[in-house]
């Protein structure tokens, strides 16, 4: 009865309480989506990389060498020599290792030389392998494998070809178009950085960079398919699969200590955390902003009823009687607030989850953020519960005007 006549009361001020649960339906919205997003994203940035226990690279701080080698952002300090790669990769305790060099790009996007073993044993996600969607992986010194966002943007398929930029940035002065490289693969989309990669053979990458005249009889001797033999030189960082998981201390330390070079391994579970525990000021900050907005929207709500309560004598008088007690008023009140609430809350995460399903393909293939479009789990219901409970109280403000005035209400009034 006592909803009924909320609900009721609530229809009598349309145009008040349509504006009111708009701003309520925004401020939920916004602040399940930055929640969401937030979790979503975490997530999608300690699932860049698995199946990997240490990626070693030139004498740098942990941080660095994780930005540089997995999400391709900065550069590295210095190279890591093959001689010190070869001594490291023959130990009995690692099982697999991957070089990659960097320092080229092809129109603003990272070019990363490697090896076969890259495509083998680098996982994503929960570890994921990497797979094609057309093509194979490369099978001679100028053959490249292409991200799923890069073949995207440039129209790429298997057999095109492609010319390598010296430097990083969207624009280079310098291009390697002496020996460009060919399309061999197009690996399928990972939300990762490797969507934004093209990966070359290690020998080509070294190829490009010798002088005009032996990159002339390299590519002279490729063409006639002859056998090429490159010098090795010097790679950015390697990623390093090891026997078992106390191996990882053992070869860090040995590879921190090492004496030949100055060198650093990272283990990237803790270099990920460190990583996020850097920029989880501002996912906390934007929350707060969130909550802060929330806050502002029931507090408007605990306005617009203050505002009705004179108005309201009338109506009260009348409740009072037909035997309605302070209470009952004090309750009604309550009822309507949370009534506010409750509908702008559950309109608030039908908009969310319209708007995920929605975006989620635009933000998988322009941002490579994988949302999940599943918003209904524990941290959303908490954050409902928070919301009912703040309207709750913030309530009491206008609940208890309305109780203080129905002790005073008669019918002459």
């Amino acid at each position: 009865m006592l909803v009924k006549l909320a609900f009721e009361s609530l229809k009598s001020r349309s145009s008040s309480v349509i504006l009111t649960l708009l701003s309520i339906i925004i401020s939920v919205a916004l602040l399940i989506t930055v929640e969401h997003v937030r979790l979503e994203a975490k997530n999608s940035f300690n699932r860049t990389i698995s199946g990997v226990d240490l990626i070693v690279g030139a004498r740098t701080g942990q941080i660095n060498v994780l930005l540089y080698s997995v999400f391709r952002v900065g550069s590295a300090s210095n190279v890591m020599s093959w001689e010190s790669y070869q001594e490291l990769k023959s130990n009995p305790m690692v099982a697999w290792s991957a070089p990659i060099s960097l320092g080229d790009s092809h129109h603003g996007h990272s070019v990363i030389g490697t090896t076969k073993d890259y495509f083998e044993h680098y996982k994503y996600g929960n570890k994921q392998p990497l797979t094609f969607s057309s093509g194979d992986v490369f099978n001679d010194i100028f053959g490249a494998v292409v991200g799923a966002d890069v073949a995207a943007e440039n129209n790429y398929k298997v057999g095109d070809k492609i010319v390598l930029s010296h430097g990083t940035g969207h624009v280079s002065f310098s291009h390697h178009d002496q020996a460009p490289f060919h399309v061999t693969g197009i690996l399928k989309s990972t939300g990762t950085p490797v969507d934004q990669t093209i990966h070359v053979s290690l020998q080509g990458l070294n190829a490009v960079h010798l002088s005009k005249t032996a990159l002339s009889k390299v590519v002279e001797a490729y063409n006639n398919k002859q056998h090429v033999d490159l010098p090795e030189s010097g790679i950015n960082a390697v990623f390093l699969g090891l026997s078992s998981p106390i191996a990882s201390l053992q070869i860090q330390r040995k590879v921190n200590t090492y004496e030949k070079e100055a060198l650093s391994a990272i283990i990237p579970g803790v270099a990920l955390n460190e990583l996020w525990q850097l920029i989880g000021m501002v996912e906390n900050l934007l929350l707060v902003i969130a909550f802060m907005i929330l806050i502002a929207s029931i507090l408007g709500l605990s306005t617009m009823l203050l505002a009705s309560m004179r108005e309201r004598h009338h109506e009260f008088a009348v409740l009072r009687a037909i035997g309605a007690g302070p209470l009952v008023i004090f309750g009604m009140i309550q009822i309507e607030a949370l009534l506010l609430a409750f509908t702008g809350a559950v309109l608030a995460l039908l908009v969310v989850w319209l708007g995920l399903h929605l975006s989620s393909s635009y933000l998988s293939e322009h941002f490579g953020l994988f949302i999940d479009t599943n918003i209904f789990h524990a941290n959303t219901f908490i954050l409902f519960a928070i919301v009912m409970l703040v309207t709750c109280f913030i309530a009491f403000i206008p609940a208890i005007s309305a109780y203080r005035t129905a002790l005073h209400t008669g019918l002459s009034k």
